[in-house]
């Protein structure tokens, strides 16, 4: 996401951390590329402008001048500055009704059906008892979509086939959530390709009839600052309580996430990263800051990472590398495990520095070998993944056919596995040495 805006201000820093001071003329260069990058990036006009001199009148103050390090002080002003234009706080959702209700509108293919279906998974993971409401009565897959996956996500959907009154179906909804202990109702409303008046006074009423405490306008990342133009809409009309973006994942320039905040006065709450129900999560404007200047969000890694890895089979599986016990169908279960974290291209745009790195390495080619070694061992029988030693060239050849590769792509995989596997018994008798000497190394294994 913003990879043209991250590439420009990565440019800008390295030239303003070889600053030995900071005076007029560089600072105003720097700044100038700066306002360019944000304007390419779609961001309003007013708001880049404000956003840069903001920034001049911090840089050009006596405590940077007097700096050890003038140009890292003045990487901390844009950092701090980008912060505060996305929103300078990670603000909750207000759930405080009895049954809360939130409505999600926005224009067609913004994403808000499947949106509440994230959220609805988002919230019922916290230990809430969402449910979720087909109040689109004009797209007809939207009913279907909603339940499919209202039934993924274990969440009742009150759909209504052949009703044409939202109040209708509100109300009917308001009453199951009431009869069924329902904490959470998420009603999916109908978008428009533009913004008309008649879809405008269908949602005031259904507004004025469920009362909300959430009205989440949902806006495509992509559209830019035209993103903003339809929220400031929405936001006369209906007071909308803050935004979920979407599509965070794709071309995003920026646009929609920095302007938003500044033109229409509310916050950010949600952003949807990707196109699985995990894919959404708070949004959060300094880890979003630290994303867009290149510095990677470690703390989103590691939150996926929690949600995903099993703790309790990952002691299994180390106890059993500890013990020589790695099979395949081990190695197998850990492709796997990597693969429920994201595409790899992601996971790296998480690092600090990963942009670049994405920038200059083929990670499409390592997510098609994560791929195809999957594919190998999935044609292999469970004796062969357990005991490989077995597969002679007969067996190889069957597996190669199976899993579409060549037999030399089994025997690289093999190879691999191999090295792995001595690798890991070797670490086992290192640990039994060191265990048998109380912890500290065996005498004379480093020698003076």
């Amino acid at each position: 996401m913003f990879d043209s805006l991250t590439g420009k201000l990565q440019k800008v820093f390295r030239d303003l951390r070889g600053l030995g001071r900071i005076s007029d003329s560089n600072i105003a260069e720097a700044l100038r590329e700066v306002r360019v990058a944000l304007l390419d990036a779609d961001v309003n006009f007013k708001v880049a402008r404000d956003f840069v001199e903001r920034v001049r009148e911090k840089a050009i103050g006596q405590e940077v001048i007097q700096s050890i390090q003038p140009g890292q002080q003045v990487i901390k002003i844009i950092h701090d500055e980008l912060v505060e234009l996305l929103g300078a706080g990670n603000v909750q959702l207000n759930l405080g009704g009895t049954p809360s209700a939130i409505l999600m509108i926005g224009l067609h293919g913004s994403g808000k059906t499947t949106t509440c279906g994230k959220l609805a998974r988002i919230l019922k993971k916290e230990g809430r008892a969402p449910m979720m409401v087909a109040a689109d009565v004009y797209r007809p897959a939207a009913v279907d979509q909603l339940v499919t996956l209202g039934r993924k996500i274990d969440v009742p959907v009150v759909a209504k086939p052949g009703e044409n009154d939202v109040l209708v179906i509100a109300r009917d909804a308001i009453d199951f959530a009431r009869a069924n202990q329902r904490q959470v109702v998420i009603f999916d409303t109908a978008g428009r390709l533009h913004i008309d008046e008649p879809l405008v006074q269908e949602l005031v009423r259904l507004r004025d009839a469920v009362k909300p405490t959430e009205i989440l306008l949902v806006l495509d990342a992509a559209t830019g600052q035209e993103a903003v133009n339809v929220a400031t809409h929405f936001d006369k009309a209906l007071g909308i309580t803050g935004a979920v973006l979407t599509k965070l994942d794709g071309d995003a320039r920026g646009g929609a996430a920095l302007s938003f905040k500044a033109v229409v006065g509310k916050p950010i709450k949600l952003a949807g990263v990707g196109e699985r129900l995990e894919d959404l999560e708070p949004f959060d404007p300094e880890r979003m800051a630290q994303r867009i200047l290149g510095m990677g969000d470690v703390v989103a890694l590691v939150e996926r990472a929690a949600e995903t890895i099993d703790a309790q089979k990952a002691l299994e599986m180390e106890e059993r590398l500890r013990k020589g016990q790695f099979t395949l169908e081990d190695f197998l279960a850990q492709l796997r495990q990597m693969r429920k974290l994201g595409p790899l291209e992601e996971l790296v745009g998480l690092l600090p520095g990963g942009a670049e790195i994405a920038k200059h390495a083929d990670l499409s080619k390592g997510e098609k070998d994560f791929r195809r070694m999957e594919g190998i061992i999935c044609a292999m029988t469970p004796q062969e993944r357990r005991n490989p030693q077995i597969l002679n060239a007969r067996r190889r050849m069957r597996i190669a056919a199976g899993s579409g590769v060549k037999v030399s792509d089994v025997n690289a995989l093999l190879h691999r596995f191999n090295q792995m596997q001595q690798m890991m018994k070797k670490m086992g008798k290192l640990q039994k040495m060191i265990a048998k000497f109380g912890g500290a190394p065996p005498p004379g294994m480093f020698p003076r």
